[in-house]
């Protein structure tokens, strides 16, 4: 076993471009991420996994079919699996996600 700090603010300050997670950690069959986000992601859903969006900097939002919730800097939220949803966030916002290393994604839009 090899113990190492992971430095959270260093790996984001490594990443150049928004909706392009970077893993900088794994337990088990998890996967930690970082991301930098702002705009509109697409609709999606996990299928048989939830994944878990956690604000370090900023505030994000998640739209559902049925309503959105805000996510502010220091909070967490769960997306059950299966659940269509869309992130979005008006500036620029660091958040760190927690997701199952085999997350299997299904989109209503395809890929550019």
């Amino acid at each position: 076993m090899q113990d190492q700090v992971i430095n959270i603010n260093e790996k984001l300050s490594e990443l150049k471009e928004l909706w392009s997670p970077k893993v900088i950690g794994e337990i088990h069959d998890f996967q930690f991420k970082v991301v930098k986000i702002a705009g509109d992601f697409i609709w999606h859903e996990h299928q048989g996994a939830d994944k878990v969006f956690i604000v370090l900097e900023g505030e994000m939002f998640i739209a559902f079919r049925d309503g959105q919730v805000k996510i502010s800097k220091g909070e967490m939220f769960i997306v059950p699996g299966g659940a269509e949803h869309m992130p979005f966030a008006e500036k620029e916002c660091h958040i760190m996600l927690v997701e199952p290393k085999v997350a299997v994604m299904a989109t209503d839009i395809e890929p550019e």
